[in-house]
């Protein structure tokens, strides 16, 4: 068995190959420096001692890694937090992204039928996630991976340990996969391919489901898919249970029935005592989240189940669990038509 050690030194030797930079002097004038100082170096001491990285390998690629103003600009405004429902939903719930969503089931209906059969995540679910994420492929993202989790794991404070960690997990991603760290493109946060896993998901649900040896969510839909599938079913996914269920309210309660946050903290009977009223059977035990959207036609008042939980890890938002729901159900209907 290679050791960790050994391990590094072979992705280090073919990196730097790949990079046009083997044998090079380390520190050159011809470096640009971008990521340097303490935070680094004590970074790259952990990864060198609890992973056998080559310090040098490391710092070759730190030094090959910018720090983009442009990413900590996006990550402070996204979508989720700065639109309401009526203005979110037409982005993503829309006649192109429909049609071209059946076109990409058609293509690879074979994938998401083993997929649902394997892991019992429906097949215009999955086809929904990877429209939402990248557009069936067409958006994966410009920014390189080492730049997006270099800048937001050193310089966001926010969420530091969050991206440092997963910077952490792209190396050894990279490692692993022996791919070049420098050369992935990706979100301004780091994810990755058709799905838009981040590198710690990738590490631990991405599947080789086309079994060619590797596993390729850029360019390959079918491990896309499986993918997935996987990260789903690991969350929890129940197969053939419902996702939302529309709600009236009345009375003077039901406000104390919303969710704070995305955590279920009642059952659908305590729900009920506060005034919510399911347009369909509900078992009084079932944990649900409740949520208000200001919709098109005024406010919309859903009560989110386990499954609709299980979309929210995906993506820690309300408001992009429903475009994934709702982008499913239209893509489901829209195959059955054709």
């Amino acid at each position: 068995m290679t050791s960790l050690i050994e391990r590094g030194q072979l992705w280090s030797s073919r990196v730097l190959r790949g990079l046009g930079l083997a044998g090079a002097l380390l520190g050159s004038a011809s470096a640009v420096a971008a990521y340097q100082g303490e935070a680094v170096d004590v970074f790259i001491d952990e990864m060198t001692r609890e992973h056998g990285f080559a310090p040098e390998q490391l710092r070759q690629v730190f030094d090959q890694a910018e720090r983009k103003q442009a990413i900590l600009d996006a990550i402070s405004r996204p979508a989720e937090r700065v639109k309401p429902w009526k203005e979110y939903r037409p982005i993503f719930i829309t006649d192109s992204r429909i049609a071209q969503g059946v076109d990409f089931w058609r293509q690879h209906e074979a994938a998401l039928a083993r997929a649902e059969a394997e892991y019992g995540v429906p097949a215009q679910v999955i086809v929904a996630i990877i429209g939402v994420e990248t557009f069936y492929g067409r958006n994966t993202g410009s920014h390189r991976v080492i730049d997006a989790l270099s800048t937001l794991g050193f310089d966001y404070p926010p969420r530091q340990p969050f991206f440092r960690n997963q910077l952490k997990e792209y190396l050894l991603l990279a490692r692993e996969e022996q791919i070049d760290p420098l050369a992935i493109k990706g979100s301004y946060a780091g994810a990755m391919g058709l799905p838009q896993f981040m590198p710690g998901s990738f590490r631990a649900y991405a599947v080789d489901f086309d079994g060619d040896g590797r596993i390729d969510i850029w360019n390959n839909p079918v491990d896309a898919i499986g993918s997935v599938a996987s990260y789903f079913k690991a969350h929890g996914w129940s197969q053939g249970q419902p996702v939302v269920a529309r709600a009236e309210v009345r009375g003077k309660r039901f406000e104390e029935g919303l969710t704070q946050g995305l955590e279920s903290t009642k059952n659908a009977g305590q729900l009920r005592a506060l005034g919510w009223r399911s347009r369909q059977p509900l078992a009084e035990e079932t944990a649900v989240t409740a949520f208000r959207l200001e919709g098109a036609e005024g406010d919309e008042y859903w009560i989110g189940l386990p499954n609709f939980y299980v979309i929210t890890r995906y993506n820690r938002s309300v408001m992009y669990a429903m475009a994934v729901h709702q982008l499913a159900e239209q893509l489901a209907a829209a195959r059955g038509k054709s």
